[in-house]
């Protein structure tokens, strides 16, 4: 056993199975939240097979050992208790929150779902016809058509390039037995991270879940490890003509992964450029220029190199003048320094939102969580304000240079308006 304690009162504990346990005390509320992470992502997929992780998702309160579908809603809406899962591409999560007095018996419950989920023909069946759907409107929708197009010439043959929800092949071609083997494989507790927040110690949760997961044994097959491929870069255009009111235009770049140095600085130019009415974008294209419907930058946390996406939405015939517009804003970060108002606004904005976002339980179970999952560990909690905070304009220009030149462009809009572009 290894326990580690830091500044932020969270407690880590490494149990004799190989799981984490991490621990954040919490006394204002008689509540507890818990975030179980396994490195099960969409990351771990077969191509042929995506959509997998988000089909196991799906079907993990459907049933388990010895409970049925209703009898596991049963038990979670009897006590008042929240409980949900999800994939993502870096990990899987199943999360729950309860009263305290209620905390053992729920979190009791997460142990059977992931340790014995029965896949039940007739639940597969229905899940994949929901995820069917979904994958349908998306393909209604014009900012998830850009940007699934994008994703998929930046990310070539990685598995970023495709949706959580996989194709309508991929999603169709999943079995029951395919569930069984991802599940054997990635669902084993030195996979696993137990992140708990609320009013709970650390000794009390240490022997909850000692209680719920010790005797899960580590299995004799070799963890599962990743072998991705490459990310070449080769920017290009992709352009969609589809019959909508407004033009989705989307410039996007490859960045970094988050254990990256340079990851702050890109993080502080995303911040700069596209979040919120006071963002350089929203500022120049909406409020001035009258561009934009909506305009924004995006440049997601990952494990592996995440792309940097600016993009706006606008009326057909000013297609051209609005990806002009976008263009040059963010070229203009390779030709002059920001400000410093600009740059201590940008730092301000982003260390703030990140103190706000860990006001409740379910919150700051969360960050921990991730953060460990991630490999960056639980002091990254601590780190990440001191990288924001070190950013200079040297770096932000620096990176603006390396990173943000020559973009990927996705466009979906009404064929008048992308012939004026190409």
């Amino acid at each position: 056993m290894q326990t580690i304690n830091n500044k932020s009162l969270i407690e880590r504990t490494v149990l004799s199975n190989g799981m984490v346990l991490l621990v954040s005390e919490n006394q204002a509320a008689d509540i507890v939240a818990a975030r179980i992470f396994i490195r099960a992502g969409s990351c771990h997929e077969q191509r042929e097979k995506a959509g997998l992780a988000h089909l196991l998702s799906a079907l993990l309160t459907k049933g388990c050992d010895g409970l049925s579908s209703l009898e596991i809603a049963e038990k979670v809406e009897s006590v008042g208790a929240s409980l949900g899962t999800d994939a993502a591409t870096d990990y899987f999560l199943l999360s729950l929150k309860t009263v305290t007095a209620d905390f053992g018996e729920i979190l009791a419950l997460a142990g059977k779902l992931l340790r014995s989920p029965t896949f039940a023909e007739n639940q597969i069946q229905l899940e994949q016809r929901l995820a069917l759907q979904d994958i349908r409107s998306q393909k209604e929708q014009p900012y998830s058509l850009a940007f699934e197009q994008l994703r998929q010439v930046i990310y070539q043959n990685h598995p970023y390039s495709l949706s959580v929800l996989g194709d309508e092949t991929t999603m169709n071609s999943i079995t029951r037995a395919d569930l069984i083997a991802y599940h054997q494989t990635h669902f084993r507790p030195d996979n696993i991270v137990i992140s708990i927040a609320g009013n709970i110690t650390a000794a009390q949760a240490e022997k909850l879940v000692n209680n719920i997961f010790g005797d899960w044994q580590i299995p004799t097959a070799t963890k599962p490890t990743l072998n991705l491929p490459s990310i070449t870069v080769s920017p290009q255009s992709c352009l969609k003509p589809l019959n909508t009111q407004q033009s989705i235009i989307m410039l996007g770049y490859l960045g970094v992964s988050v254990n990256h140095p340079e990851y702050a600085a890109l993080k502080l130019l995303a911040t700069y450029l596209g979040n919120g009415l006071s963002s350089r974008l929203f500022v120049e294209l909406r409020e001035k220029q009258g561009l934009a419907y909506d305009v924004s930058a995006i440049y997601s946390t990952r494990l592996f190199p995440a792309s940097f996406v600016v993009y706006i939405g606008t009326a057909p015939e000013n297609t051209k003048i609005a990806m002009n517009g976008l263009r040059q804003e963010v070229e203009l970060l390779s030709k002059q320094p920001l400000s410093a108002a600009d740059l201590q606004t940008a730092k301000n904005k982003i260390i703030g939102q990140y103190a706000l976002g860990k006001q409740t339980n379910g919150h700051i179970a969360q960050i921990y969580g991730w953060y460990e999952i991630l490999g960056l560990g639980i002091e990254f909690d601590q780190q990440f304000p001191e990288l924001i905070n070190n950013v200079t304009a040297t770096d932000s220009m620096t990176v603006a240079c390396k990173y943000l030149q020559a973009p990927y462009v996705s466009l979906v809009g009404p064929e008048t308006a992308i012939q004026k572009v190409v």
